[in-house]
């Protein structure tokens, strides 16, 4: 994996690829890669007029991409079943699902529409609804891929499950770690249920390791006016520790499109302690790996959102019989 590029993505012509919040940062380098190799891409993110700016971009950059825009508001189920609802109808299948919006470290708790705490409801419970309402549309693939994009502060998090929403004491960072252990379990319990189920779907995560994108301002300024010490802090170690937005996306691309790239694996760079660098095997901490733990996130998730995996593999199956 040494010095992987994105001029060894391989052809993605016949690609049908979906990524969330790709109006920015790595989803957005992300998006115009696949978009260069061929991928029909649908950008699915909140911001209309963003999304616009993006597709026209993308078309500058590439000509002849086949680009379209998906309004997306992860924050809000209601708007998650809608999206999904309008993919399911419009597309024929799903090759490429990559769940990579994000916010961070927001200063004081927010909640979602439907009262989730914002890092966990956005970054989470969002990505766990689409997932699920498109799943059927992803197995329609002949050889689908889910990359989930976590981050290393996964490798301090604890899902809570007293006190899931943060209602009882809410820490920026810690809301913020459990939302991004969550993912990375999301993926890798997905991976495993595929694997028991016989899909021919790979589930795997990545992480972009200390990218310069707006995560580190959008969330850290949410009820501020101005800087956060966070934001003025991370300013100071970026020409040490940093890497572009697009160098940050290439772990996200080695996992959604290298032959080489596992199930149930996540993928980052290859530095010191996996800030910068080549996309590379990343390191899973040993919280993260207890499956225990990955079934009950799942059954509670089921919960929260009113959907199951009941039926996606009787909706498999009859996919298979079909001439």
């Amino acid at each position: 994996m040494a010095d992987w590029m994105t001029k060894d993505i391989p052809d993605q012509t016949g690609c049908i690829a979906v990524i969330t919040g790709a109006t920015s940062g790595i989803g957005y380098e992300t998006a115009k890669a696949l978009a260069g190799a061929g991928a029909r891409v649908i950008v699915a993110s909140r911001n209309v007029e963003k999304g616009k700016q993006t597709l026209a971009e993308i078309r500058a950059a590439h000509a002849g991409a086949e680009v379209s825009f998906e309004p997306l508001d992860l924050a809000s189920l209601t708007s998650v079943a809608n999206c999904a609802t309008r993919l399911s109808a419009s597309l024929p299948r799903i090759d490429l699902l990559i769940n990579n919006a994000g916010v961070m470290a927001i200063p004081t708790r927010h909640v979602t529409e439907d009262g989730f705490e914002m890092q966990l409801g956005a970054n989470y419970i969002g990505h766990f609804a689409l997932n699920l309402r498109l799943l059927p549309k992803v197995l329609s693939g002949s050889a689908p891929r889910i990359v989930t994009v976590s981050s290393l502060a996964h490798r301090s998090g604890k899902i809570n499950f007293d006190d899931l929403q943060c209602e009882q004491r809410y820490g920026y960072w810690s809301a913020y770690a459990q939302s991004k252990l969550a993912t990375l379990m999301f993926s890798l319990e997905l991976d495993r249920m595929a694997r028991a189920q016989g899909w021919n779907l790979r589930s795997n995560a990545a992480h972009p390791g200390y990218a310069v994108t707006g995560l580190q301002s959008t969330g850290p300024r949410m009820g501020r006016t101005g800087p956060s010490w966070q934001e003025r802090f991370s300013k100071l170690l970026e020409p040490l520790l940093s890497q572009s937005a697009a160098a940050g996306a290439l772990p996200t691309l080695f996992a959604a499109t290298s032959p080489d790239a596992k199930g149930g694996a996540m993928y980052g760079p290859d530095g010191f302690y996996e800030l910068k660098g080549s996309p590379a095997l990343a390191k899973i901490v040993p919280a993260a790996q207890v499956k225990a733990v990955w079934r009950r996130l799942w059954q509670v998730s089921e919960y929260l959102t009113g959907l199951s995996l009941d039926g996606v593999a009787e909706a498999s199956a009859e996919r298979k019989r079909q001439p």
